[in-house]
């Protein structure tokens, strides 16, 4: 976006003089061709035209194209390489201009394109060197403003942005570096002025709708990007971004449509976007294929490594997710949050590692706060998650749900944010409301987690529901998380005066490790049922199998207890 490309004209940036036209040798229909854009036929013709000018022995010899025969071939070179860069075909371009800056007396002017091309082929310190050589223009000026911004030198972007004028260029090459950081709502202002002063550029209408998708205005983007698809209804960008904003609105399988439309009536425009259209695939596939197709693409589409990432995340590999993203240095807020999650589940993994667990979660809170706390992104949907996943980690749920209650209606489905929601809420007490998020869930990935498990457990036991979560056990299979389930159900039913549970959840406990600590409890769940039994809020049938858990143990405390109990059955005429 550096050099328009919404204005139909010939172009921009410094374009060769045809020296043809003075001498009265004009050559035929280039103007015509350069005005409709059809740069492949432009450089056909030029083609034809400098090769007429010489014997077959001479044509074959020069394969490479190399031309010295003076002026008229330099300027036929010039024009070849200002189409082969309008055509995407950079190395072309920069043979051409190379070329060109060898021979004497090159026109300093040549260097801007130079640069240009280097520019579009990622060679930034060799555009900057070429840009300086270059004579100042307005070009020259946009060319080292995104210099800038690539190299991260804030002191030169001011520099280059004081420099900027307000022609239509120069504020386009503004509104390139505004979407670039993420000032999506600035690029859109500037769009919207230069289009109201020149409906024909269509092609602005496109960027409008580029920058509502980054914003999450999906239909707001669709609105605008149809007004281009009605004049050009086969452009592989439009079309693309039309798919992505159907999967954002609707689902994979109605964006990967509007990819099949795109591939079966390919345009011209199709051959340079394959990699783009496989690498979204993917991702309206939920994910099928990544493995083949991402991991060539993470270092020629940015968003593919990012896709990995979330892949590997899918599968719980953390540790391959973390090698993937740990080197990258985040400059948007995609790459921001990516990162602090990862970093989250890397530090939960490691939890017997304290240090190390402390140092990825401090990590994570920082980049979830950078984000969320951006004057960008304060006020949109992701940047409420970060602040409120911030604060998750924080243990502050009261601010926690704040965010997520700023924005639940957008999610009521989502397994996700009922996940979060429910632990926030029951965190801060509410766990009859935690109880109903937890329910919500449909995942049974989820519902099989131990955290999961255990904050659902211990709702039903704060709701006075401990059969539920005595249930919950019994489903569990034998393992470390179901010995700690039973001993959250023990204590918290002990703690909430559910005896009968209790006493259940400690026998199981002291049978499985005779920890002195477990008879204590299941010593006092016991007189707690006896006590409960008595004063008549127990069933006096409950004193039969409490004297059966007392028969399991071996302590020598238990025959006095059972006598109790049995003097007071005979006396109340209760069977045991």
């Amino acid at each position: 976006m550096m050099l328009s490309r919404a204005k139909p004209a010939v172009g921009r940036g410094v374009q060769p003089t045809d020296k043809r036209k003075k001498k009265g040798r004009k050559i035929p229909k280039l103007e015509e061709l350069l005005s409709k854009r059809d740069f492949t036929g432009a450089i056909t013709l030029l083609e034809r035209v400098y090769y007429s000018n010489f014997h077959a022995f001479k044509y074959i010899f020069n394969l490479k194209f190399k031309r010295h025969v003076g002026e008229e071939e330099e300027d036929t070179n010039l024009w070849i390489g200002y189409c082969a860069f309008h055509l995407g075909d950079y190395k072309r371009a920069l043979e051409e201009y190379e070329n060109a800056t060898k021979e004497e007396n090159c026109n300093s002017e040549v260097w801007v394109n130079l640069a240009c091309t280097y520019f579009f082929l990622g060679m930034y310190k060799q555009a900057e060197a070429a840009g300086f050589k270059a004579s100042k223009s307005r070009l020259q000026n946009r060319l080292l403003f995104h210099l800038a911004h690539k190299f991260n030198d804030e002191k030169k972007l001011m520099s280059f942005h004081q420099n900027l004028q307000d022609v239509t260029e120069d504020q386009l090459s503004l509104a390139s570096i505004h979407y670039m950081r993420s000032h999506y709502q600035e690029a859109i202002d500037i769009y919207k002025r230069i289009l109201l002063d020149n409906r024909e550029y269509l092609a602005l209408n496109v960027y409008v709708a580029l920058c509502y998708y980054k914003l999450d205005y999906y239909d707001v983007s669709q609105e605008v990007l149809a007004v281009y698809l009605q004049q050009i209804p086969d452009s592989t960008i439009a079309l693309n971004l039309k798919a992505c904003n159907h999967f954002r609105l609707y689902n994979g399988r109605a964006a990967e449509a509007e990819l099949k439309s795109l591939m079966d009536n390919a345009s011209s425009s199709f051959e340079f976007a394959k990699e783009l259209i496989r690498h979204n695939l993917v991702v309206f596939r939920g994910g099928e294929g990544a493995l083949q197709v991402l991991p060539p693409l993470v270092d020629v589409i940015p968003e593919a490594r990012l896709n990995l990432v979330i892949y590997y995340l899918r599968q719980d590999d953390v540790q391959e997710a973390y090698n993937l993203i740990k080197d990258l240095e985040p400059t948007t807020p995609q790459e921001y949050i990516l990162k602090g999650v990862v970093n989250a589940a890397l530090g939960q993994e490691m939890g017997s590692l304290f240090v190390f667990q402390r140092d990825h979660m401090k990590i994570a809170q920082q980049f979830f706060q950078l984000v969320g706390g951006s004057a960008s992104e304060c006020d949109t949907i992701p940047g409420r998650q970060c602040m409120a996943s911030c604060f998750f980690l924080l243990k502050q749920f009261d601010d926690v749900l704040i965010y997520l209650n700023s924005f639940k209606s957008y999610f009521y489905n989502d397994d996700i944010f009922n996940f979060n929601y429910a632990q926030a809420i029951a965190a801060t007490g509410n766990t009859s409301e935690g109880e109903e998020a937890f329910l919500l869930i449909q995942s049974e990935k989820m519902k099989n987690d131990y955290i999961y498990l255990s904050w659902l457990a211990r709702c039903y036991i704060m709701n006075k529901k401990p059969r539920l979560a005595w249930e919950l056990y019994l489903k569990m299979e034998t393992s470390g998380e179901s010995f700690s389930l039973l001993q959250l159900i023990a204590n918290d039913c002990y703690k909430m005066g559910q005896f009968y549970y209790s006493a259940k959840a400690f026998d199981v406990l002291e049978r499985l490790d005779p920890n002195p600590e477990y008879w204590e409890g299941k010593r006092g769940a016991c007189v707690g049922i006896f006590q409960m039994i008595v004063a008549g809020r127990e069933p006096k049938e409950t004193l039969r199998e409490v004297l059966h858990l007392l028969r399991s143990t071996g302590n020598t405390q238990v025959e006095y207890m059972i006598r109790i109990m049995k003097k007071w059955a005979k006396e109340n005429r209760v069977p045991i």
